[in-house]
């Protein structure tokens, strides 16, 4: 008897709470349409207007993407193009990578996905052993990594897969969150609840370029298989 009163009780608290979160949305529905009704055709107009203006505004940013070589993941062929290339975009997310590393050819693929998805990016990548300057200059040692660049400057680093949970089978989510957290890209998920199908197999900090360190000039490869 007392177990079926505890379940009716608690049915009647899930019952009450259910009817006040739908009472909630359905006042700020009827508010908004209440907005709306005493809108004159003058205001109305104005509305649509200013909402046309934001879409103009967008599709002509979305064309200058496009013009400077975003929607698309591709290989740069110098040191020189790099400069260009992170003078002329906001964010842009270069992958420094060696033809005989497998691990590159597995970001290859994730970052061809979200180049596509985050056009508000650049996505590049460039053979690190036809740029030893430019490697040297931002201390790239472990292939492959990615550089995080805002503003012409470079403000963070994926290192190998140690973000990504050390393993090959991480998923271009995984990735797309840890971009998202370097504030790279427009993330649209939640950045404290990560994708990862496994907690525990991941870590909570991330690798940083520590400007005080010495590293030499040897690539060390993040991939088994090298």
């Amino acid at each position: 008897m007392a177990a079926d009163t505890s379940v009716e009780i608690f049915s009647k608290v899930l019952e009450t709470q259910i009817l006040q979160s739908a009472k909630a949305i359905e006042q700020q529905l009827d508010e908004k349409l209440e907005k709306l009704d005493q809108m004159d055709e003058d205001e109305l107009e104005l509305l649509k207007q200013r909402r046309l203006e934001a879409l103009k505004k967008a599709q002509q940013q979305k064309q200058e993407w496009l013009s400077k070589g975003h929607g698309e993941y591709r290989e740069i062929a110098s040191e020189r193009d790099f400069f260009q290339e992170v003078k002329e975009s906001k964010n842009v997310v270069c992958h420094f990578y060696r033809d005989t590393t497998f691990r590159c050819l597995i970001l290859d693929k994730h970052l061809t996905t979200l180049a596509k998805k985050h056009i508000e990016t650049k996505f590049i990548k460039l053979n690190a052993e036809k740029s030893p300057f430019l490697c040297e200059r931002l201390r790239i040692k472990v292939i492959p990594t990615l550089a995080l660049v805002k503003d012409g400057k470079t403000q963070d680093y994926v290192v190998g897969f140690t973000d990504l949970g050390n393993t090959d089978d991480f998923t271009t989510e995984t990735l797309e969150w840890r971009l998202g957290c370097a504030d790279i890209i427009n993330y649209s998920g939640n950045l404290m609840d990560p994708p990862f199908q496994n907690k525990k197999k991941f870590g909570t900090s991330f690798t940083k370029l520590d400007k005080k360190m010495i590293r030499g000039k040897a690539y060390d490869s993040d991939s088994d298989e090298d």
